[in-house]
């Protein structure tokens, strides 16, 4: 039986990381994004939305190993978080990478919200908790979006 207060909390953290609060959420940030301009770098940026997208991913797919496994292996950072191409090979592709970060959100949120102390610190690691990475992914995928949006701006291609 889940006590008011905890379930309260768990609550605000599906609705963070799902819809989030102050900010448009990934999925919003990346409705009817054309195909041609996910690969491209305006003005000089370092990466481009599909970049973006897969880092989010990746990072998140991460998170979801590292909460989910004891036998976690740690990626080399930054190489293994970041892609090298700057667009996706296909529409499929970009419609996988999008999926999967959908797909994995839902199984982190199931993680989440069965585990049985949000609040106690893995054996396999240095401090981290379900509620901490819980805080890690809402936190990386906003910083993330805010940066899809600005791309979307650059380009002409964001109407909100």
């Amino acid at each position: 039986m889940q006590i008011p207060e905890l379930q309260n909390l768990l609550d605000e953290l599906v609705f963070l990381l799902k819809k989030g609060n102050a900010h448009v959420s990934f999925n919003d940030a990346i409705k009817d994004i054309p195909f041609d301009d996910l690969g491209k770098k305006p003005q000089g940026l370092p990466y481009s939305i599909w970049q973006i997208a897969e880092h989010i991913r990746i990072t998140q797919k991460d998170i979801l190993d590292f909460s989910a496994n004891e036998n976690y292996k740690e990626l080399n950072w930054p190489a293994d978080y970041w892609p090298h191409a700057a667009a996706p090979e296909s529409v499929a592709a970009w419609e996988n990478c999008t999926r999967e970060i959908n797909d994995d959100l839902e199984a982190f949120i199931k993680l989440l919200t069965h585990s049985a102390n949000i609040f106690k610190p893995f054996e396999h690691g240095t401090g981290q908790s379900m509620l901490r990475e819980a805080m890690l992914i809402a936190d990386h995928t906003s910083y993330h979006t805010g940066e899809i949006i600005v791309l979307r701006r650059l380009l002409g291609n964001w109407k909100n």
